[in-house]
Parts: C-alpha cells; structure tokens; sequence
C-alpha cells in the first residue's frame, strides 16, 4: 500500500498555539527568522508542500486537558511540539509565560473548577509534599478536588533552562500538586532539537505520557503516532532524505484513522479562558 501525499491547506489552525503564534508575531517589532525561513511552509503543519502531513491527522477526543505555559518565541518555533498537542487534543490552552506579568485566562483556568491542574516538572527539583506521581493522589494535597474534576496537565514549554526559570518564577503554580512522570523507556526520541540531557523529553512526548497516565491510552497513541510522523518528515526535509511515506510511523497513524480511533475532533473548539 502506498500512502499519497496529503492536501496542503492555506489556513492555520484554529487552535490554540495557532493563536499565540499570530498573537505573538502581530506583536514582534521585526520578523521572527527560524532555520529554513526561506521555505513556502504549509499552515497547517509548518512543513513545506512536498512534506505536508495535515491530511494523515486523526481527531481524537479526550477528558484530559493540556495547559501549555510557553517561553517568549517557542510558539514560532517550526520545531515546537506544543502545537502537535494541539493539534490532537481539543482541550488545549496555551499562553505566553512572562517573569512580571500573568495572562488573567491563564488564572482563570487553574481555577476553573471542572478542572484538576496538575504540573508537570521533574520531582527531584520540587518539594517532596507537593509531588505526586498518580492522578488519585491530587486528592491528598487538594481536599477539594472531587473524582468529576478533569484532570488538565501544565506543561512549561521550553527549552530545559526556560522550563526551569519558568517553574521557579511562576509563584501562581506554587499551590498546585506537581506530577512527577517515570516512563519506562527513558531516552527521548526528538531529535529535532539538541536536549541537554537524553531524559529529557519534548513536551508533545510529555503530553502522551500524561494521556496514557489520565486512562486516555487512545489518544496517547495518536499523538504519540503524530509526534513521530511530524519528527520523521521535518528530518527528511532537513537532511535532504527521501521522504518514506510507507515507515512504521506512518503505517502506524493511518492504521490509527482507518481504525475509527477518534476520526473526528468535537465540534466546539474550547474558549480561551480571559
């Protein structure tokens, strides 16, 4: 079987690293210049046309949701994950992270009470009282919180050194229980970026994990499945590869599709909160 190239739309998402980024660029005194400016970039994808993958995305709805805190120019980054996230889960917010100042929605929506706010940060780094490594723990540090609260996962996008300053500097998270993940398997797979460290992980790989975690293995799957698909044809862009539309990854996501996982996002896009 061989899998056709994807239609290449000429609108960017409507979701919500999609809005920061043209919030933030409308913002910019002078154009935001990334590795490969040069190349006409799909909306969509931020891959160029020969590349575009919008057309192998599957929807998948979920309960959980993801909360991105994101560092000055991470959303215009082409190699930003955070937007991948987006891309599958509906219940996405992302805001600009700023030392001196906070986005109200962003208060508003660690206070939304159908929600139970979680940050994701290495434990070895944080309190022992305030980490917690399963969901059902959040109870013991939040008395509040009643089983019908939708977990929503806090992830600091950025580079390590920004995620670090972002979590020390950020007191409006101080109250919230911070979930400490263990994978199994403990070398990230992004290579679209240098880590710093081989265990740290990109926050699209940091958001399945908190999928499977949430009991979401479906949608963890996906954008797990997602994540690997963008990775393989940014790389073979990149490195001037011939682009294998028939690799595990990509057999893996359509695989996925025609199984019916999630084909369609719901129809409600969630409001920024603000």
């Amino acid at each position: 079987m061989t899998l056709a190239a994807d239609p290449l739309p000429d609108t960017a998402p409507d979701h919500a690293v999609s809005r920061l980024r043209a919030t933030r660029l409308a913002a910019s005194a002078k154009p935001y210049v990334a590795r490969g400016s040069g190349l006409v970039r799909c909306a969509g994808c931020r891959l160029i046309a020969s590349h575009c993958a919008c057309g192998s995305l599957p929807r998948v709805a979920t309960c959980a949701g993801m909360c991105l805190i994101m560092g000055d120019i991470e959303a215009l980054k082409p190699t930003n994950t955070g937007w991948l996230v987006a891309d599958v889960v509906a219940d996405t917010w992302a805001f600009g992270w700023s030392r001196t100042a906070v986005d109200p929605g962003l208060l508003a929506l660690l206070a939304d009470p159908q929600w139970q706010p979680y940050v994701v940060f290495p434990g070895e780094f944080v309190q022992p009282g305030r980490v917690v490594t399963g969901l059902q723990q959040a109870s013991d540090l939040t008395p509040t919180a009643g089983a019908s609260r939708k977990p929503l996962f806090v992830l600091l996008d950025g580079t390590w050194s920004e995620a670090r300053k972002m979590f020390r500097k950020s007191p409006f998270l101080d109250h919230l229980p911070v979930l400490s993940l263990h994978p199994e398997v403990a070398v990230s797979s992004y290579r679209l970026r240098r880590a710093a460290n081989a265990g740290h992980f990109c926050t699209a790989e940091v958001a399945a994990l908190c999928l499977a975690l949430a009991g979401e293995p479906l949608a963890s799957h996906v954008l797990r499945a997602w994540f690997d698909v963008f990775s393989e044809r940014y790389m073979s862009l990149r490195l001037s590869s011939p682009l294998n539309r028939e690799s595990e990854a990509h057999l893996r996501l359509h695989a996925l599709a025609v199984a019916g996982v999630g084909v369609t996002r719901p129809e409600s896009q969630p409001t920024p909160a603000g």
